[in-house]
């Protein structure tokens, strides 16, 4: 974390505002028919959100992108548990978060989240470090999509550091993992917090072209698999890995903690939740079908750059 300069926390919010512009577009032209509705909510302190959400679509059965402006006099233990020299410090923090449920089991469930957090204590210098990241949930795998995935998520970390995207691929394989059922929520991507070694110039450049990449790799998965025919069985089972998304969100997903804690609204949090899911008791694939390939050949770390070789 950065305690020697302050960041531009207005170029931040400007670029998350047309972030979430852009992928609201994106999303709402590959769907063809539904539009995101938005709201706005003002609060102290200069404290703004600015959820969208997009519903029963034809493609995309919800998607939610939200920005958020907050702002605090206490920050919220999910955001200082590992960083105990600044509980209590006053806050504010400007971030988008996006989740997209398609409706298509072929096409899969994407998630990326950008932030930036500044702290104030005593009257010191400020605390700030940028966060988030970008992962993948397929209900039925593609080797293509995933080391396309991959290798955007590689250009993106490349110009900052050789070893960088193999941290960040580490990093994102162990935080999106359901530590109960010994499972990774999906294929992984990208995760980094506590972001501020260099300056903020360049952590602000790895955050944008981060959000680039992951905008141009999703939308062109989105694409390819959105319309492909599908039936019952393919349908029951995105609902049955769709209830894994959610274990992992009321459970381990420390942005939604955050939302809790901080006093967020409910519905702005939760609106990132898929629409249907299914839980069924001590449900197992069929070994040879496509549901046991997902579990045997993707939901597990992987080389997926040396993939393509």
């Amino acid at each position: 974390m950065s305690r020697s300069e302050t960041p531009d926390v207005a170029a931040v919010q400007a670029f998350l505002l047309d972030f979430q512009g852009r992928a609201c577009r994106a999303l709402e032209e590959e769907d063809g028919a539904a539009c995101f509705r938005e709201d706005l909510f003002a609060g102290e302190g200069g404290a703004l959100a600015r959820p969208r959400v997009l519903a029963d679509g034809a493609v995309i059965e919800r998607a939610a992108v939200n920005f958020s402006h907050a702002a605090g006099r206490e920050l919220p233990g999910a955001a200082s548990a590992r960083r105990p020299e600044i509980t209590g410090a006053t806050y504010g923090a400007v971030s988008v978060s996006m989740i997209v449920h398609p409706r298509n089991p072929y096409a899969p469930t994407s998630h990326a989240n950008f932030r930036l957090f500044v702290a104030h204590r005593d009257g010191g210098e400020p605390v700030w470090w940028f966060g988030g990241g970008f992962d993948l949930t397929p209900y039925y795998g593609f080797e293509e999509d995933a080391v396309e995935w991959h290798e955007m998520a590689k250009a993106a970390c490349d110009p900052f550091g050789a070893g960088l995207y193999a941290e960040y691929k580490k990093a994102c394989d162990e935080y999106f993992y359901l530590e109960h059922r010994e499972e990774p929520r999906g294929i992984g991507g990208l995760f980094f917090d506590d972001l501020s070694d260099g300056g903020f110039a360049r952590c602000f450049r790895f955050v944008r072209g981060a959000a680039d990449r992951y905008l141009a790799a999703y939308r062109a998965i989105l694409a390819r698999r959105k319309l492909l025919p599908y039936g019952e069985r393919e349908r029951s089972f995105q609902l049955l890995r769709r209830g894994r998304y959610v274990e992992f969100n009321l459970l381990y997903d420390r942005g939604t903690r955050f939302g809790l804690q901080s006093g967020a609204r409910v519905e702005s949090i939760l609106a990132a939740l898929p629409p249907l899911v299914a839980w069924r008791y001590d449900w197992q694939p069929e070994p040879g079908t496509p549901e046991a390939e997902l579990y045997e050949k993707f939901l597990r770390p992987r080389d997926w750059i040396g993939a393509r070789s």
